[in-house]
């Protein structure tokens, strides 16, 4: 037994303790990761760039026919995802009221596409995307009204700005326009209305769907709701694509392509949330609408002012403020 009075070896005399390196899982899982938000920006991007591009500057004038081969898209690869690749476990519509359910889900879906599509043939994306990071602005209103859940006045108070910079970026938008901004904030609202209905209708333990198996029974219940939609309200959609066609051999492969990213999009963002915490999401959402904003001014060149970016700023930043205020304080 050593004496206490034994002399020790000097701290300084002992070889260093290096750190751990990483190992090659931690490496491979950042990288899948990275990958994984780099395809959701490159989906999600490329979508609305593709649907401004397709909508505005290439003669489709019909986004209700638009949104139909999106949700056609979606209803063919997640039926191949789920069912034949497996990538997430099938969960069943276990009754009626679940169906009906996920079919009023599905409407308001619609809704929220179409609305945005429509506001693209008469908005820049630039603004676009300035109003709909209002979101969570109706998402607290709509989850007021219809929950009566509350949350704290610091809360509320991060909203001031979310609003104020959309309503300073309006002013100064050389591109403004009546019609598509009341699309927008239409298709905003309904999309802030889904989420918090979602939260309502498929609260239950044995009615919560993942968001792929909720796009698998929506997207097909959409396609059945756009496609007398899209034949009364737009009649003469099939002679237009077929010319188009005709005259642009690329225009099929536009909207496959177009289509195939909207599923993608819908994907990557389920995977991104599964393996990435809430807040890094929160984070990652906020920066890649300032990252289409930026990528859709170099490529369409719209007239931006200062008065627009100072508003978008201080919207991308009330969001900002929001998120950190509801994690704190819930």
């Amino acid at each position: 037994m050593r004496s206490e009075n034994a002399p020790t070896m000097s701290s300084s005399l002992l070889p260093a303790a290096s750190s751990p390196a990483p190992s090659s899982s931690s490496k491979k899982e950042a990288i899948f990761i990275t990958s994984l938000v780099v395809l959701w920006y490159s989906s999600n991007i490329g979508v609305l760039l593709l649907n401004k591009f397709l909508l505005s500057n290439y003669g489709f004038r019909f986004p209700i026919f638009l949104t139909m081969c999106h949700m056609s898209a979606c209803a063919f690869l997640s039926y191949l995802s789920i069912v034949f690749f497996k990538l997430v476990p099938l969960q069943p519509v276990k009754s009626r009221p679940q169906l009906l359910k996920i079919a009023t889900l599905s409407v308001v879906f619609c809704g929220s596409v179409v609305g945005g599509n429509i506001s693209l043939r008469y908005l820049p994306v630039s603004f676009n995307q300035a109003v709909g990071a209002t979101t969570p602005f109706f998402t607290a209103v709509f989850a007021y009204l219809m929950t009566f859940k509350r949350e704290a006045w610091i809360t509320y108070a991060a909203l001031v700005p979310v609003v104020t910079g959309v309503i300073i970026a309006s002013g100064g938008e050389p591109g403004f326009h009546l019609y598509g901004f009341i699309m927008c904030i239409s298709a905003t609202a309904a999309r802030a209305f889904k989420s918090v209905l979602q939260g309502i209708l498929l609260s239950s333990e044995g009615e919560k769907l993942n968001s792929m198996n909720l796009l698998l029974y929506m997207s097909p219940i959409a396609v059945l709701v756009l496609l007398p939609a899209a034949i009364i309200m737009e009649p003469n959609v099939i002679d237009v694509t077929l010319s188009l066609g005709r005259q642009h051999k690329s225009m099929w492969l536009l909207l496959l392509l177009n289509s195939t990213m909207a599923y993608s999009a819908n994907l990557t963002n389920f995977l991104v949330t599964k393996h990435t915490s809430a807040l890094t999401l929160q984070v990652l959402g906020n920066a890649k609408g300032a990252v289409a904003v930026v990528i859709s001014i170099f490529i369409f060149r719209n007239p931006v002012t200062f008065m627009g970016i100072a508003g978008y700023t201080m919207t991308v930043l009330g969001v900002v403020a929001y998120g950190e205020a509801k994690r704190r304080f819930r």
